[in-house]
């Protein structure tokens, strides 16, 4: 009896499979699209049709005539894969890549919260679950979040949920008194001034490149402020030869790919380790991704009355 490898959720794979091999022929077999957040292991990344980050792959999923969408990311994305294709099959190779943000604010929560401020029109960053966007009057991404709160007359008050960082970037971006909800991501909270400034000493021509989800500490100290798609093509189009790069590391293999001459060095976390892995992202796996194609499970399920209430903010970003 062949030996078969186990993993965490306790289904099986044949070892003597060659899994790139399989997941092509599945893909092809199921009419299926495999989307993959920058954020991905650097094979899922190779793998995918469509790489990007969470605008990108909203826009792929909104657009894609396939069956069968395979969301490599976090479950909020595929959640708003479903939400935009409600007669697809949506499936997550790990239903517990979760995401810190996310769960800092439930949607019951911000549903009191924003009856304390009913003067205020709230704005969701794509981070949060079905739920959060049902309560948003719009969604953004880092990508385009400024054109959102622009989109809205200068008087309106604004609600901004659940990034602060992000919120407060917006802010000062903005000129506008924004109330924001204080949620944070895991990854991007806790990146060191002082090992930035060590790597700065270290390499002094080098340009830093931060996400808006880092503190103010972080982005204070940046030529370039913006989306994962942002620093990518920042660091391409950039004349400089090495970055500091403030954001989850699995953006510097496409960074690498793009400019093989260039050197990218991670910011590390205030902690010992020498960079900062999300580790939801990082729960998506080869294995899994074979098996959620195989199985075409876990799969992605919402309710109807929730989905088109989440919708609606969405489709009026997307409008933009």
């Amino acid at each position: 009896m062949a030996s078969v490898l186990k993993i965490a959720d306790d289904r099986s794979i044949d070892p003597t499979l060659d899994l790139f091999e399989e997941i092509e022929r599945l893909r092809v077999e199921r009419n299926a699209v495999i989307l993959a957040h920058y954020y991905q292991e650097a094979e899922i990344q190779d793998l995918a049709d469509f790489l990007g980050d969470s605008l990108q792959l909203s826009q792929a999923a909104r657009d894609t005539d396939a069956d069968v969408i395979v969301f490599c990311g976090v479950h909020f994305m595929a959640e708003t894969a479903k939400i935009l294709n409600p007669d697809k099959i949506v499936v997550l190779p790990d239903l517990d890549a979760g995401c810190s943000l996310a769960d800092s604010c439930p949607g019951e929560a911000l549903a009191r919260f924003r009856e304390l401020h009913p003067e205020h029109a709230v704005v969701s960053y794509i981070n949060c679950s079905a739920a959060v966007k049902a309560q948003s009057d719009m969604i953004c991404t880092s990508s385009n979040a400024q054109r959102v709160i622009d989109s809205f007359p200068a008087e309106q008050p604004i609600l901004f949920a659940p990034d602060r960082n992000l919120g407060a970037w917006l802010a000062k971006q903005s000129g506008r008194d924004m109330l924001l909800w204080q949620g944070t991501c895991v990854v991007h909270e806790t990146f060191s001034e002082r090992k930035l400034l060590k790597l700065k000493a270290q390499h002094p021509t080098a340009k830093v490149v931060a996400h808006p989800e880092c503190e103010q500490v972080i982005l204070q100290h940046s030529d370039h402020v913006g989306s994962t798609s942002s620093l990518l093509r920042f660091t391409v189009e950039d004349d400089s030869t090495t970055f500091i790069v403030a954001t989850e590391a699995g953006i510097l293999h496409q960074m690498r790919k793009a400019s093989p001459d260039k050197e990218f060095l991670p910011l590390p976390p205030e902690a010992g380790c020498a960079c900062n892995n999300c580790p939801y992202m990082k729960l998506n796996t080869i294995e899994k991704l074979y098996l959620c194609l195989r199985d075409l499970e876990p799969r992605l399920e919402l309710d109807e009355a929730l989905r088109l209430e989440a919708l609606a903010p969405i489709e009026r970003m997307l409008a933009l």
